[in-house]
């Protein structure tokens, strides 16, 4: 397994949409272990393949405390979503950034798992959050696109300001 880079927001890359999986080979399941090893070590509680520059759909999470319940899904599509709940997130991509963002408490995601049978997930909460978030990444949107424009700017000095530091 190998610890992949983590594309940072302005990076036009994030904003690829990500094009589906035609076969669980064992490049994807490859893909999807490095995923979660690099999640772990970043830490987080998701990561969407864009997010390491690989444009398939594919996502992890694992929400547990324990971090031991890794969630693999290809191609996942939110088939219903109702409710409504506001949320603090964060990013590994947008690292240090955190805002509230509206989204849907229940939803309902038809996805793959890594042996291709098709399943669905009922999540509500933090899971609920995570999923659309996550999907988001798929379709090339990062959750600081659900602010304000204001917030966006702020958000991309403060980035810049930190990109110019470490380097």
């Amino acid at each position: 397994m190998a610890l992949l880079p983590i594309l940072r927001f302005p990076d036009p890359r994030l904003k690829k949409v990500a094009a589906p999986v035609l076969e669980i080979d064992e490049g994807i399941k490859r893909l999807a272990r490095d995923m979660a090893e690099t999640m772990y070590e970043a830490p987080g509680i998701g990561l969407a393949a864009t997010q390491v520059d690989v444009h398939k759909r594919v996502i992890v999470i694992d929400i547990s405390e324990t971090r031991d319940e890794l969630l693999t899904l290809i191609n996942p599509e939110i088939a219903e979503k109702d409710g409504l709940q506001v949320c603090e997130e964060g990013c590994l991509s947008v690292p240090g950034i955190y805002d509230k963002v509206e989204r849907a408490e229940n939803v309902r995601v038809h996805y793959l798992d890594l042996k291709g049978e098709k399943r669905t997930i009922e999540a509500h909460g933090l899971l609920a959050v995570c999923l659309q978030h996550e999907i988001d990444h798929l379709d090339g949107k990062v959750f600081v696109e659900h602010l304000s424009q204001l917030k966006q700017t702020r958000i991309k000095a403060k980035l810049a300001k930190q990109a110019k530091i470490t380097a």
